[in-house]
């Protein structure tokens, strides 16, 4: 059979990384990191697909060899970030948000603002855990993390398996 090595698409790890269209520095350095330990636990990263924080988690991912998946709000594919190897249009607007944190299994919320809180919202509705790196605002049920070691590291340990 030739789907023999094939990991079976429940084995990939899909993790989702949300955050701000827009971001300064210090977290688009963040977000760049996370990306890059994404790659290098060969899981699959899933966010928005514009700019910002998306933007830099996924050029973090890609300069790493690692695969990204940007889902949409609009009907074309050539708004994604440059990174996003994978551009899943919606034509939804901000509805996408929930297709975001049904798709991950785990989410990691870096910074944001209403758009990140509503895909948090979603994905602790839906029974997923949110690793949160600088929150803009206190969520309860939310895992507060300080740097992208520590929610990789989580990430490990709970959600990744062997």
């Amino acid at each position: 059979m030739c789907t023999q090595n094939m990991k079976k698409p429940e084995q990939i790890l899909l993790i989702g990384v949300i955050g701000g269209n827009t971001c300064d520095k210090p977290v688009c350095n963040l977000a760049y990191r996370i990306g890059e330990y994404i790659a290098q636990l060969k899981a699959v990263l899933v966010c928005g697909g514009m700019g910002g924080v998306m933007e830099a988690a996924c050029r973090g991912a890609v300069e790493h060899d690692g695969l990204t998946i940007g889902i949409l709000p609009g009907n074309d594919p050539g708004e994604a970030n440059p990174y996003v190897k994978i551009p899943i249009v919606t034509g939804m607007g901000i509805g996408r948000n929930i297709l975001i944190a049904r798709t991950a299994k785990v989410l990691i919320a870096i910074d944001g603002k209403y758009g990140t809180l509503s895909e948090i919202a979603y994905a602790l509705q839906l029974g997923k855990p949110v690793i949160a790196l600088q929150p803009w605002i206190d969520v309860p049920g939310i895992i507060k993390v300080k740097t992208p070691e520590e929610a990789i590291q989580r990430i490990k340990k709970d959600w990744l398996k062997a």
